[in-house]
């Protein structure tokens, strides 16, 4: 008798993933991260170089609008700090969000021809996109030297800096959750992917990375802002590692219920998704 070293079964749970599955196709996700990376600056003349740059123009973007036009302080940080501080942990998640968005449709040629866990694709995006983060928080960190270093600015780092590896996974949490719960919505309706591109860049004024929330005195407005699973992440980040902003336990606490359920709800619709999706991509 036939004995089968490879048993492929459907899902019997929309809440469930196989992990030991995703460990065994590892090396499948080292390739997507090694693909993603080199495929996206590859016929560029700058290059992985492309990493610094686009986060140093932003900046400079940043401090010509917001800082020299529009006068927004910075709690009185340098700009180039306080700027790149919310670049790093916005731009992480908009690539990954971005990126994640658009799975099925992006993939739907391998997925029809040859089975591997559906989940690997998104997870190898958020991974891949933590090289660019790491590039940017170094030069980050540079910055943060030279002025720590050599300007009289008065730069306050705490211990609460230590908590960056948990803000980063949040981060990545949060952004694997939108990300899959908008490929399982595109797969039917092609309007969500130019909505998304539209949703992202608002959303960003949500978010404490062009001003300080101190600078948000409307009760109602400040609640609303409190809503946003990101402003608790990025406002511990900032006081970690500057000194400024508003630490909150229950803002942290409320961005990590919200990852999970967020991804509760975006692996549910993914793995119900999944079963057809190549009937209506």
């Amino acid at each position: 008798m036939e004995q089968w070293t490879t048993e492929i079964k459907p899902k019997t749970g929309l809440l469930e993933i196989d992990f030991k599955e995703l460990w065994r196709y590892r090396d499948l996700c080292a390739l997507f991260v090694k693909r993603n990376i080199i495929t996206q600056y590859k016929q560029t003349i700058l290059g992985p170089l492309w990493y610094v740059i686009q986060p140093l123009l932003t900046t400079v973007m940043y401090m010509v609008v917001f800082g020299g036009i529009a006068k927004i302080p910075t709690d009185g940080l340098p700009q180039p700090l306080f700027y790149l501080a919310g670049i790093c942990f916005w731009q992480y998640f908009a690539d990954c969000l971005t990126k994640t968005s658009n799975t099925f449709v992006s993939n739907a040629g391998i997925f029809g021809k040859v089975y591997f866990p559906r989940l690997v694709v998104p997870l190898s995006d958020v991974i891949s996109n933590l090289v660019r983060f790491g590039i940017q928080f170094m030069l980050f960190f540079v910055v943060y030297l030279y002025y720590q270093l050599f300007t009289p600015a008065e730069i306050h780092t705490n211990w609460y800096a230590f908590l960056l590896p948990l803000l980063v996974l949040m981060t990545a949490g949060l952004s694997l959750g939108f990300g899959i719960l908008f490929s399982s919505m595109t797969t039917k309706y092609r309007d969500l992917q130019l909505l998304l591109s539209f949703f992202v860049s608002l959303w960003m004024y949500a978010t404490p990375v062009i001003y300080p929330l101190s600078t948000i005195t409307n009760g109602k407005l400040r609640f609303l802002m409190s809503l946003n699973p990101l402003t608790g992440i990025i406002e511990a980040f900032k006081y970690g590692m500057l000194g400024v902003g508003e630490f909150s336990w229950s803002l942290l606490g409320y961005s990590a219920a919200f990852m999970v359920v967020l991804l509760c709800l975006g692996i549910i619709i993914f793995n119900k998704v999944q079963r057809s999706f190549m009937d209506t991509v």
